[in-house]
């Protein structure tokens, strides 16, 4: 484990943030959702303001949010069987993601009524966020307005869907970074009735944008850093997993079996 400490941005803030980041490599997209909601719950039993945020990536699957529908994944049954693709409908913001090894989830669980922050605030953070490690490994990038992600000169870098419950965030953002343009293919991130005219429906990635791409352990370092700056954070500490998480696979492992006997 790796401790580093950043200075408070907000002079406002009464008590210190402490975020805890767990980077726990390729987890199964199911069972992260399971953490997640297991720290939603315990977050709503804490009163001092504590932030966790996942950093992880997923085998290959498409999720589907709020604003995206079947619609927008240009796949037949028949291609998503051979490319062993399997949906997800999500209740969280944001259209329909491909998820893969190379890109970067980012899911902070933040108690926002805690420090006053409202859903647009903590939305403008967490992409600003990503806009300050796009910067870092000098990758032009820009937002749009009135959307929430990261575009590059070759398309859409990030996307930003989160979930709040009681206050409570889950969910977050997806930065493709060492990803191949044909995990993509079919998979429309960027729908024409969200998207500015001219944009692409996929997304792309960092290593469609650099010649010296970053691998996704600097990256997540790199978000890491700028998400505590970001949120204010007086101190931020790094973890590889989370304790949690052998539990909530063995759930998962037993509800398996159960379904199936």
């Amino acid at each position: 484990m790796e401790i580093s400490e950043f200075q408070s941005s907000d002079l406002l803030r009464q008590q210190p943030t402490v975020i805890d980041f767990h980077h726990m490599g390729i987890v199964d997209f199911d069972q992260c959702i399971d953490l997640q909601k297991r720290l939603v719950y315990e977050s709503g039993g804490r009163n001092d303001g504590h932030i966790t945020c996942l950093l992880c990536e997923h085998p290959p699957l498409i999720s589907i949010g709020r604003a995206g529908s079947r619609r927008h994944i240009r796949l037949t049954t028949q291609e998503m069987r051979h490319r062993q693709l399997e949906m997800r409908w999500i209740g969280r913001g944001g259209a329909c993601v491909a998820h893969t090894p190379g890109q970067l989830a980012v899911y902070p669980i933040v108690p926002l009524k805690h420090y006053g922050w409202s859903v647009g605030d903590y939305l403008q953070r967490l992409q600003n966020g990503l806009l300050d490690t796009a910067r870092e490994f000098e990758v032009p990038s820009y937002k749009r307005p009135g959307r929430f992600g990261l575009w590059g000169r070759s398309g859409m870098l990030a996307a930003i869907g989160v979930a709040v419950q009681n206050w409570i965030t889950s969910h977050g953002a997806f930065l493709n970074v060492t990803c191949g343009p044909h995990s993509q293919v079919g998979v429309e991130s960027n729908p024409a009735e969200l998207a500015c005219p001219g944009d692409l429906a996929t997304m792309s990635s960092l290593l469609e944008e650099t010649e010296t791409c970053p691998t996704i352990g600097e990256v997540a370092r790199s978000v890491a850093y700028h998400l505590a700056q970001r949120f204010g954070a007086a101190q931020a500490v790094w973890h590889s997993s989370h304790p949690l998480f052998p539990e909530v696979v063995k759930h998962s492992r037993d509800r398996t079996r159960q379904a199936a006997s």
